[in-house]
This record gives C-alpha cells, sequence and structure tokens, in this order.
C-alpha cells in the first residue's frame, strides 16, 4: 500500500511527540521511530557501530557502545555531534525506508528527535510544541536535574528552529485534554492534505 498521508512527527525534548504519537497510532496512523532505529544501528553488529567504536573508543563497554557516554560527548562538542550525524544517518535512513515501504496503513509517520529530513520529498512535518519552560518541567519530573535538563535543551535544535519547519503545529503547553484536542484538530487537517485541492498527497 502507497500510504497517502506521509509526514514526520518532532518536536525538541519534552514536548510531548511521543504520547501525541501514541494519539495518533490509537487512530490507525502507523508510526516509526528515528531514535529507535537509531538504537539499532549502534546495536553490536548494527552497520554504524563499528565506526563509532573507532571515532570514540572509550564509548566501547563490552563490545556495546555505551549511549550514555557518547551522549555527554556528542552534546557538548558540536563537531562531534556532526560526525556522529553524518556516520549514523545514513543507516537510520535506509533503515527507515525499509519500515515505510513495508507499511500497511494509508497514514505514516516517523517520530523524529532532530529536525532533518531523511527520507527525501514528499515528507511534511508535524509538529509538537510547548514552551520552554513547561518542557524543563516535564525533563524534570523523568528524573534530570534542572541543569541537566537545560544543557540537553541547549544543546539540541531551538523551538524556533522546530517550528520553522512545521507544516502543522500541534500544542501540547497544557494538560492531556488538550493535547487529545489538538491532536483531533491535527489528525482532520492531515486528513485534508490526502485532496489535490488541499496540495495533494504529501
Amino acid at each position: 500500500m502507497t500510504p497517502e498521508i506521509r509526514a514526520y512527527l518532532g518536536g525538541g525534548i519534552g514536548s510531548g511527540k511521543s504520547t501525541a504519537a501514541a494519539v495518533f497510532a490509537s487512530w490507525g496512523a502507523e508510526v516509526f521511530s528515528a531514535d529507535r532505529a537509531g538504537h539499532a544501528v549502534l546495536a553490536p553488529g548494527g552497520p554504524a557501530a563499528e565506526a563509532v567504536a573507532r571515532c570514540w573508543p572509550g564509548v566501547m563497554v563490552a563490545g556495546r557502545v555505551d549511549r550514555d557516554a557518547l551522549a555527554r560527548i556528542v552534546f557538548s562538542d558540536a563537531a562531534a555531534r556532526r560526525r556522529l550525524e553524518e556516520i549514523t544517518h545514513p543507516a537510520i535512513r535506509e533503515a527507515l525506508a525499509a519500515q515505510v515501504a513495508g507499511a500497511g496503513s494509508e497514514v505514516i509517520l516517523v517520530e523524529m528527535p532532530l529536525p532533518v529530513d531523511l527520507l527525501g520529498p514528499g515528507w511534511r512535518w508535524v509538529v509538537v510544541d510547548a514552551p520552554d519552560e513547561v518542557r524543563l518541567t516535564r525533563l524534570v519530573a523523568r528524573g534530570l536535574t534542572a541543569p541537566e535538563a537545560s544543557a540537553r535543551m541547549a544543546a539540541q535544535p531551538s523551538r524556533a528552529d522546530w517550528l520553522a519547519r512545521a507544516d502543522l503545529v500541534v500544542d501540547n503547553g497544557a494538560g492531556p485534554e488538550h493535547l487529545e484536542a489538538e491532536c483531533r484538530r491535527a489528525w482532520q487537517v492531515m486528513a485534508s492534505w490526502r485532496s489535490p485541492a488541499a496540495g495533494g498527497s504529501p
């Protein structure tokens, strides 16, 4: 089946994109995760594991990439982060393309941790948005300290970066009922993308 609606589902850390993804999945969307694909390509034997080990030997522990150790390096070093993306993005792209090719739904969403076009033309952006102070509060509630949460947010694309990508914004600055209403509105907008009069299928 060729999906009629294809979109990246993105947003900064703490924005709630995974929660929104679960809502959309409950309505029939097939959701794939670039982050999960990233875990797979760094697993032992994965297509990016060996190159990462060559670049940063210290992150290998018992034959596995220690993702926490790798994150500490790339969060504080923009050049290292770009190098990691150069290594991992082609493998993630290949994995996601294979998943999308085998999808059985008319609505395909790929959850993205970065505002990067991985899959070529024809993909729109649905961005889950929340104010920075709300995101910070959520991250602290997950167990990070406020300085740790702030550092992670600072190391990632800004809220403005995400909004600049958006074809459609889902506001998640309030509670669960508000998010569900916003997802319902977004679902209706995405349905209109099927129509050539509304811009054609993504």
